[in-house]
């Protein structure tokens, strides 16, 4: 996991930010190729997550364009020594940061504002088959979303915890 923090130049006329450097990130030792963006609108309250392919896993960068989110990513990694710990980072469209979530990693978000719309550019297609979901409130990870009562899909109401999920095992 590593908090990207751009440098955003501010004048008269507005800000102005580079959200991805091919140079730059690979400098860094991050992908420097994504083939997929994706983007999405939802209210205050409402949690998206925790998702991974384990076939064709995704890294992601992460930013939220409009409101606030708490983005959470948890390492699913069997041989990690951080295997089934999480982290996570508020990503605010006043903050501008990015988070990137390297493949290995379930990811998911709540949003904290009224409104969030979170974009984020993906290493690898979406590949159905391979989609999973981790339990969002699993009480062996004991993630800190930020919000009471979320609201999510039925699809991540009834993923499984990570005692019972599958994981990558290399």
């Amino acid at each position: 996991m590593l908090l990207i923090e751009p440098n955003v130049f501010f004048d008269a006329r507005g800000w102005f930010m580079e959200t991805y450097n091919a140079s730059y990130f690979r400098e860094h030792g991050l992908p420097d190729t994504f083939v997929q963006d994706n983007q999405s609108q939802s209210r205050r309250g409402v949690l998206r997550g925790l998702h991974y392919q384990l076939e064709q896993p995704q890294g992601k960068l992460v930013r939220c364009t409009r409101g606030a989110i708490r983005d959470v990513a948890v390492d699913i990694r069997r041989n990690s020594p951080y295997f089934g710990q999480w982290t996570s980072a508020d990503l605010t469209a006043d903050n501008r940061h990015m988070l990137w979530v390297p493949p290995g990693f379930a990811h998911g978000f709540a949003v904290l504002s009224d409104e969030a719309e979170v974009v984020y550019k993906c290493t690898t297609l979406w590949h159905k088959p391979s989609d999973r979901s981790l339990l969002w409130n699993d009480p062996a990870l004991g993630i800190d979303w930020g919000v009471e009562n979320p609201d999510v899909s039925e699809k991540d109401a009834t993923a499984k915890p990570l005692r019972d999920a599958d994981v990558f095992e290399s």
